[in-house]
């Protein structure tokens, strides 16, 4: 394996490459999707050990289900539609400045910095990486230490890839992600916690340095009046329990009509039986990440029971801090100035809140800062556009969770809280591209009119232009 550069002289190399080659053509990009392709394709096997060995446990199912799909679904659709994505694109020309020309030149912003959180770390690597090459640049990626044997096997896959000045792969610790987002890229994406959040953009503005943050926040999900109760409190708990809730987008509260919440209950024990029977020794049920989050999802727990809050276990299973298996439990009756009603949960904790009247429930949601995702379940499609009507939220999907990650044809991204920017697909494709506004004058124009002195022609041209 080769030696590994200085941050700093990868940085300088990508930069000064970028630069002699701001054009690069279709087959190139293509070339590097394809190489991408190839590295999940052909080493998905590996990467699910890898993650698996990270969390203790999480199935290699749910790795191939929720990691190697969509990143190779994400390659493929820019394969397709690439090429039509860099055409130059007409737009609107003015009436006094035709028959001039406007046009929008898609071009490669330079190099691009990739932040990526422990939870998700094949996806979330390549799903943005493929908006990055698929729009020419180069990019730097900074994977999590909280999942050093997939970072260390991706490293090792991009080196044997990847040029050094095409893509690169940076492993540390914080004060490695402290340097990495100091450094002064085209353009960055970070994919984490709120909190730190904060100190990238931060550090990215020293720069000026345009960012895309993808954070979470309290994503609810709503149950309507009409809904397929049943069906909907399973999809809520599958979409919650993927990945044990170590999930961006997880319905993080349940609000429900006052007369079922104990429905709620029944359903859940019965649903969470079926998904993970035996779940003290279930290989599908995924671990927490490290000591440090199970402790903190504990004392969420802990803290709303002392506070008075229901705590309804949904097995008979007792939380084990060796393997850092934390069975599912529902919160009722919690105090909303508890931490685990403000924080993101990130766990497979889900506190239930009760509503009187959908106009309560809205209020509730809109009274808290906007939610990355936003889920509702209703049969009455009156009820769904209202929700979406006076609601805000990154994305949504109606009568399930999760999906509207999944669809290369939508834009994901967070709003205020939730993050900023978006990417996925072509919205991915111009994020990481600047498109160039360019004006193309006739040689027949008007503009010599326009100009010193500013005598009767020019007052009269004036207030035919503005009438």
């Amino acid at each position: 394996m080769r030696e590994v550069p200085a941050m700093s002289t990868v940085f300088n190399a990508m930069h000064a490459a970028s630069r002699h080659d701001q054009a690069p053509a279709w087959t190139l990009r293509a070339d590097r999707l394809r190489r991408l392709k190839a590295l999940v394709r052909d080493h998905h096997d590996a990467i699910a050990a890898a993650i698996h060995a990270d969390f203790t446990n999480r199935p290699r199912q749910e790795t191939a289900l929720l990691e190697v799909f969509p990143s190779l679904s994400g390659i493929d659709d820019a394969l397709r539609h690439g090429k039509r994505w860099m055409r130059v694109r007409r737009a609107k020309t003015g009436l006094w400045f035709q028959p001039g020309k406007s046009r929008l030149m898609p071009q490669p912003l330079g190099v691009v910095g990739i932040v990526v959180p422990w939870n998700y770390p094949l996806y979330l690597t390549i799903g943005p990486l493929t908006g990055a090459l698929a729009a020419g640049n180069r990019a730097m990626i900074k994977l999590s230490e909280y999942t050093p044997a997939f970072s260390e096997l991706f490293a090792r896959l991009v080196q044997a890839s990847f040029a050094p000045d095409e893509v690169a792969v940076v492993n540390g610790d914080a004060d490695m992600a402290a340097a990495f987002t100091a450094l002064p890229f085209d353009h960055l994406l970070f994919t984490g916690s709120t909190s730190v959040g904060h100190h990238v953009m931060k550090a990215a503005a020293a720069n000026l340095t345009p960012v895309t943050l993808e954070l979470g926040g309290k994503s609810p999900a709503i149950i309507g009046p009409g809904a397929d109760f049943e069906r909907a409190v399973e999809r809520i708990l599958v979409g919650k329990l993927l990945n044990a809730g170590q999930t961006c987008i997880a319905p993080d509260y349940v609000l429900v009509p006052d007369a079922q919440r104990d429905r709620l209950i029944d359903a859940a024990r019965r649903v969470v039986t079926r998904l993970y029977p035996d779940i003290a020794r279930n290989p599908d049920y995924t671990s927490i990440i490290s000591p440090r989050h199970f402790d903190r999802l504990v004392s969420l727990v802990d803290a709303a029971q002392a506070a008075g809050a229901r705590v309804v276990p949904l097995t008979d299973a007792a939380p084990d801090a060796a393997a850092r298996r934390l069975p599912p439990v529902l919160l009722a009756d919690v105090p909303d100035d508890l931490r685990v009603m403000q924080e993101e949960i990130f766990g497979p904790v889900l506190p239930v809140v009760g509503y009187a009247s959908l106009d309560d429930a809205l209020a509730y949601v809109n009274a808290r800062p906007r939610p990355l995702a936003l889920y509702v379940f209703d049969k009455g499609g009156d009820v769904v556009d209202r929700v979406m009507r006076q609601t805000v939220a990154g994305g949504v999907t109606v009568n399930d969770t999760l999906f509207h990650i999944a669809q290369d044809g939508l834009p994901f991204g967070g709003v205020g809280p939730s993050g900023m920017g978006c990417y996925h697909g072509q919205a991915g494709f111009e994020t990481f591209s600047k498109l160039k506004p360019v004006f193309y004058q006739s040689g027949l124009n008007g503009a010599g009119l326009l100009k010193p002195p500013y005598g009767a022609r020019f007052a009269s041209m004036l207030k035919l232009l503005m009438r």
